[in-house]
């Protein structure tokens, strides 16, 4: 588990490509790396991912077809700066939000503007995400635990402020850019616990009829 607190900036110093998945070998800049082991993991720009070699200040870790597939990984490239994180300790602080590692979809930045010392992003999410997307609420953009400042549709937007823009990979946000999402992972538990016994049938979902039978709503829909 991580928090979504960026401990550093690295940059992928290698990627080798494997049998159809691949081998990144990322320089690790600031992250303290004295008390990591073989098999910790690191999130890197929001993907959780094995240390398989450790250095002074390196790491490598083997990327999956399915993770390659599924997040931006597969598009870095020899020199790209990504956000880095070493996973919760019991007696860490919890800054950011309960982050697993997990990406749940692939966004894009949309627009960029000023916002007095801020930026403002607006990022557009895949539709399948947008129900667990409140403003307000949380959401992990490339490793960032962020607030949600709005939502239309499927379209969200962000805040930053100049410290997190300038210890994050986010200032190099243009739009077109994609990043890796994962939504809070309460949001999706509580999705699934709503099925309650019908979680176990092959296909289905939350839907007006399974709303109105927990009370959510009327037995109209409305």
């Amino acid at each position: 588990m991580f928090t979504g607190i960026i401990q550093a900036v690295g940059r992928i110093a290698q990627l080798d490509t494997r049998g159809g998945d691949c081998r990144l070998s990322i320089e690790t800049g600031k992250l303290p790396l004295a008390d990591a082991a073989l098999g910790d993991s690191i999130a890197v720009s929001g993907v959780c991912l094995t240390a398989v070699e450790l250095g002074a200040q390196h790491f490598c870790a083997d990327v999956s077809r399915e993770t390659l597939s599924r997040t931006t990984l597969g598009g870095l490239s020899r020199g790209q700066a990504v956000n880095l994180e070493l996973a919760l300790t019991p007696t860490a602080r919890l800054g950011g939000h309960i982050v697993s590692g997990h990406v749940d979809g692939v966004g894009e930045v949309v627009e960029r503007r000023a916002d007095a010392r801020s930026v403002r992003f607006v990022i557009d999410a895949p539709a399948s995400l947008a129900k667990y997307i409140a403003e307000k609420g949380s959401i992990c953009v490339d490793g960032v635990s962020l607030t949600v400042n709005g939502v239309d549709g499927a379209r969200f937007d962000l805040n930053i402020v100049p410290h997190t823009l300038a210890e994050t990979t986010l200032d190099e946000f243009v739009p077109g850019r994609k990043v890796n999402l994962e939504v809070d992972v309460l949001a999706r538990y509580l999705e699934r616990l709503m099925l309650g016994d019908k979680a176990a049938l092959p296909t289905g979902g939350v839907t007006g009829e399974l709303l109105a039978q927990a009370g959510f709503m009327g037995k109209s829909g409305t």
